[in-house]
């Protein structure tokens, strides 16, 4: 199941559906959403505010954010990492807080 990052003014993305998170200063990647906003491939989430970052999906849509790219993909990082709450498997606890620590 993917987690769900926040990009601004209460708009969400899949995580698992970023291919990448550009800053749109270079002109190669102003051409890209200029192109995507003519073929309505973008999706403005800047609620009028200026581009700071452009989200590249899986599915060729452009997600354009006010927020910086840094933001995001620490956003995104945070929630890789994430793991399973304690006492479940895979956090080392087998279930057993607080018996035999081994001291």
């Amino acid at each position: 199941m993917g987690q769900f990052i926040h990009v601004g003014f209460g708009n969400i993305v899949n995580t698992d559906k970023i291919v990448a998170v550009v800053s749109p200063e270079s002109a190669p990647v102003r051409r890209l959403v200029q192109r995507a906003r003519e073929e309505g491939t973008a999706v403005d989430a800047t609620q009028g505010r200026r581009t700071k970052a452009v989200l590249v999906m899986e599915n060729s849509q452009l997600i354009l954010s006010a927020l910086l790219p840094e933001t995001i993909a620490q956003r995104a990082r945070q929630h890789a990492d994430v793991g399973p709450a304690v006492g479940e498997e895979g956090d080392g606890t087998d279930g057993q807080e607080g018996e035999g620590d081994g001291t």
